[in-house]
């Protein structure tokens, strides 16, 4: 029964990370639009059809400002710790934060850390995220690495291989899963093995 629960859980998280960030925004910005649409201010001569950007994009702008500021700093902590204490939504909360970049640490983290992985690509290496560690019946220590996709981490792929064809990143998780959802656009703060100045 847990074997299909995980199964379950598993794809629901997959599943929820594609659709996520383009989904969610395009939601959002077709929401807004409605209901500008049909408040008060559809009837306005200032209104155009899609002014629910600039009012999203507005809306960020003070949700960032509010959210840097120290009040919303410690209201951000503290809906972060009921969210992670509720009993199921707690640990998809948890693996959805990692999986988006943002910092999870300690033994209970989905991922481990960061290394480097031969590229079947030729003469080139990949950025993968550790998830576990085991011997094989030969006692082999082997790692199981996850190879996320590129601008969508979901959209990677899990691989089984001995820990000595792996170079250790000497950086975060959340920095190398930065530079994956970036695009590159934030380079790794370190110095790739083989990378000359």
């Amino acid at each position: 029964m847990s074997t299909i629960l995980k199964h379950i859980s598993r794809c629901i998280i997959a599943g929820i990370i594609a659709i996520l960030p383009i989904g969610g925004t395009i939601l959002f910005v077709v929401y807004v639009e409605s209901e500008l649409a049909d408040s008060w201010v559809g009837k306005q001569e200032f209104y155009f059809p899609g002014m629910a950007i600039l009012a999203c994009g507005v809306f960020l702008y003070l949700l960032g400002l509010v959210v840097s500021s120290v009040l919303g700093k410690w209201f951000i902590s503290l809906l972060d710790r009921l969210v992670r204490s509720l009993p199921l939504l707690g640990r998809l909360y948890s693996t959805l934060k990692q999986i988006l970049g943002y910092s999870e640490e300690g033994e209970d983290a989905l991922f481990r850390r960061a290394v480097l992985v031969n590229s079947p690509y030729g003469n080139s290496v990949e950025l993968g995220l550790v998830t576990s560690e085991m011997l094989d019946e030969k006692g082999t220590r082997k790692v199981l690495v996850f190879m996320p996709g590129s601008p969508n981490p979901a959209a990677g792929r899990l691989i089984l291989i001995p820990e000595s064809e792996v170079q250790p990143l000497d950086i975060r998780v959340s920095d190398a899963l930065k530079t994956v959802l970036s695009v590159g656009a934030t380079s790794l703060p370190v110095k790739v093995p083989g990378q000359s100045r």
